[in-house]
C-alpha cells in the first residue's frame, strides 16, 4: 500500500529550517557565533550623544586623537569591533548632511585602521555615500540603524562591497497592536530586502533597536523574549548600554547606568545575543564572560587572558582579553 503523499521540496530550494548561523569572517577575525558572545566598542563622533562621550563634547580639539586613544583603550579591554558614528540617533537631536558627518568619521575611521590595523570598524549612519566613503577609508562593517525602511541603497552598498550588513529596527512612532511580532516582521521584510539586493545570507546580523521607535515599556517586552530573534536565524546584536529605559527603571542619568547595563548584557546572554554593543568594554566583557561561563561553558575554551594579551582557546579571537 503506497504512503500518504508528501510534500517535497521544490527544485534548488533550501530546508527553510533555521540552523546557528556559520561564523562570519570581518577583516582577520573570525566571529563564531554561539561560541561566546562578542563585544563592540561604541567610538560616537558626535556633539550631542545621549549618553554624554560624544567626542567632539568631550574630546576638546584633537577629536581624532581622542577617538584614537578611546580606541586602544576598548581593544584592550576586550572589544571585538569598533562601530563608529558621527551622527546623534538620540530624539531630538540634529541632523547632519552627508559632507558634515563625512568630516566627522573619515580622519577617524583613517587613524584606526593606521593604529589598529586587525580591529574590524563598523559605520553606523543612514547615508550610503557616507558608508561608502567610510568602507573607502578603511571600515569593514555597515550598520544601518534604518535597516527596516524600504530604501535599498545600504543593501546595495553591503552586496556591492562584499561587507556584513547589520540591520537594525526602528520607527518613526511608537505604534503597534503586538510590538514583538511586528519587530521581528519587520525584520523579516528588512532580510528578505537585503537577500534581494544581493547580500549574502551569511553576511546579515540583526538588531531588534531597543530605544528606537518603542517606549520604555516595549522594550522591556522585547528585552524579555529576547530569544525569540532566534527564530530570524541570524546573530543578534543587542545595544541596551545606558539607554533611557534604564534611566527609567532606576531613575538614573546616563553615566550612572552601568549596573543596569549590566544587567542586560547578563540577561541578553542568557537569551542568545550574539554581539552586545557597549559604552563601557571592561564591565561588560566581564559580566558577558561569566555568563558565557554559565549558559554556554565557554570558560574552559578561553581562559582568561589579560588586557591587549593574546586569550587562549579557539572561542576568542586572537589578540581580545
Amino acid at each position: 500500500m503506497d504512503a500518504t503523499p508528501s510534500v517535497a521540496l521544490p527544485e534548488n530550494a533550501a530546508s527553510g529550517i533555521v540552523d546557528r548561523p556559520a561564523p562570519m569572517r570581518v577583516r582577520r577575525r573570525e566571529f563564531g557565533w554561539g561560541s561566546r558572545t562578542f563585544l563592540m566598542g561604541i567610538v560616537n563622533v558626535t556633539p550631542d550623544s545621549f549618553s554624554g562621550d560624544g567626542l567632539l563634547a568631550t574630546g576638546g580639539p584633537d577629536t581624532t586623537g581622542a577617538a584614537v586613544a578611546l580606541a586602544r583603550r576598548m581593544s584592550q579591554e576586550g572589544a571585538d569591533l569598533l562601530d563608529v558614528g558621527g551622527e546623534s540617533s538620540r530624539p531630538g537631536h540634529r541632523v547632519v548632511d552627508a559632507d558634515e558627518e563625512m568630516r566627522r568619521v573619515l580622519p577617524v575611521i583613517r587613524a584606526l585602521r593606521d593604529t589598529l590595523p586587525e580591529m574590524p570598524i563598523s559605520i553606523d549612519t543612514t547615508k550610503t555615500s557616507v558608508a561608502a566613503a567610510a568602507l573607502d577609508a578603511g571600515a569593514d562593517v555597515i550598520n544601518d540603524i534604518w535597516g527596516v525602511r524600504a530604501d535599498a541603497g545600504l543593501p546595495r552598498l553591503a552586496a556591492e562591497r562584499g561587507v556584513p550588513l547589520i540591520v537594525m529596527h526602528n520607527r518613526t512612532e511608537a505604534r503597534y497592536r503586538n510590538v514583538l511580532a511586528e519587530v521581528l516582521a519587520d525584520l523579516q521584510r528588512a532580510l528578505d530586502r537585503a537577500l534581494d539586493c544581493g547580500v549574502p545570507w551569511d553576511a546579515l546580523i540583526v538588531d531588534p533597536g531597543i530605544g528606537f521607535g518603542k517606549t520604555a515599556e516595549q522594550n522591556l517586552a522585547i528585552l524579555r523574549d529576547l530569544a525569540a530573534f532566534r527564530v530570524l536565524g541570524r546573530p543578534v546584536l543587542l545595544g541596551t548600554s545606558r539607554k533611557s529605559t534604564i534611566g527609567k527603571v532606576l531613575d538614573l542619568p546616563a553615566p550612572d547606568r552601568l549596573e543596569g547595563t549590566l544587567a542586560t548584557t547578563a540577561l541578553g546572554v542568557a537569551a542568545g545575543a550574539d554581539i552586545l554593543r557597549v559604552h563601557d568594554v571592561e564591565p561588560n566583557r566581564r559580566a558577558a564572560r561569566m555568563s558565557d561561563a554559565i549558559i554556554r561553558d565557554a570558560w574552559r575554551e578561553a581562559p582568561a587572558a589579560q588586557p591587549g594579551q593574546p586569550a587562549g582557546g579557539h572561542a576568542r579571537p586572537q589578540g581580545q582579553g
